[in-house]
């Protein structure tokens, strides 16, 4: 089970009108046309109402609200088709820990050769291990593949920063799943076959809709948070990257196949100086 979503260039670097002062923002979540949820730094220059320009003008955002959250809404002006002017305006938004501008190398390598529906503000990451090459191979060798969606936002990667793990709160991300690929899943399950899900994304889209071991379609948002004591309903195997401490990744992984068993194999990964996070190596956790 694979996540088709598919990173926009969602890192927009503009400047404040009328001062010129530069402002940075991260989309994180459409939330309806021309309007965006986004991150913005440098906060304390950004009030309601402030401007700011990018691309030479080509777009152009008002602030509209800040959430408690810390997340402001904005609302964009252009002329033409969005896609098209962040494709021109935008940059990769790279994971915070990759201390180095976007290349142009990054625009197809942080991105799954099966990425096709635009959204995520991050590659889930499992899947770009796998070539074309691969799924070929996977396939004559009788493996299905289905597909779904889930917008990689802040959900995913945000840190948990309370000693009660149960009081941490997940930011909600747009998933969806066809009747198509429900199908197929509920198919597998009923003949005994493994579900294998393709990163933690997939995981948690098939988990938010599960029921006595099947699912059904559907579209919406998820906040799930699967940490240990989570009884799965429907995954039975696992690829996924290594995941960065105090993460709700980590957290799923260990609830997945055992806080001791999960901290075994990152200590063998580190002796074998396997890499580690977005751009690194994977596990497979039958």
């Amino acid at each position: 089970v694979i996540n088709e979503t598919k990173v926009i260039p969602a890192r927009l670097i503009g400047r404040k009108l009328p001062t010129g002062g530069k402002i940075e923002l991260l989309l994180t979540r459409q939330k309806g046309e021309n309007t965006w949820e986004a991150l913005v730094k440098p906060g304390r220059r950004v009030t309601h109402g402030t401007r700011i320009t990018f691309g030479e003008g080509a777009l152009t955002g008002k602030v509209l609200a800040k959430s408690s959250l810390g997340l402001y809404t904005v609302r964009f002006k252009y002329n033409g088709d969005f896609e098209e002017i962040l494709a021109q305006v935008g940059r990769v938004p790279l994971p915070p820990y990759i201390k180095r501008e976007p290349s142009r190398t990054d625009k197809e390598e942080y991105q799954c050769v099966y990425a096709k529906e635009a959204g995520a503000i991050a590659a889930p990451t499992a899947g770009l291990h796998f070539t074309l090459a691969l799924l070929d191979k996977l396939k004559r060798d009788g493996i299905h593949r289905v597909t779904l969606t889930l917008h990689v936002g802040l959900g995913t990667f945000q840190p948990v920063k309370v000693e009660n793990i149960e009081m941490h709160k997940m930011h909600s991300e747009y998933f969806e799943l066809s009747q198509a690929s429900a199908s197929q899943i509920n198919t597998a399950k009923g003949e005994g076959r493994k579900i294998v899900a393709v990163g933690t994304t997939s995981v948690r889209t098939l988990e938010t809709i599960a029921s006595d071991c099947s699912v059904d379609s559907y579209q919406g948002y998820t906040d799930i948070f699967i940490y240990p004591g989570y009884q799965f309903k429907v995954v039975d195997a696992l690829v996924t990257n290594f995941h960065l401490p105090k993460s709700t990744l980590l957290m799923l992984v260990s609830a997945f196949a055992g806080r001791e068993f999960i901290f075994e194999a990152y200590q063998e990964a580190i002796a074998q100086k396997y890499r580690f996070y977005s751009y690194g190596d994977a596990m497979l956790i039958l």
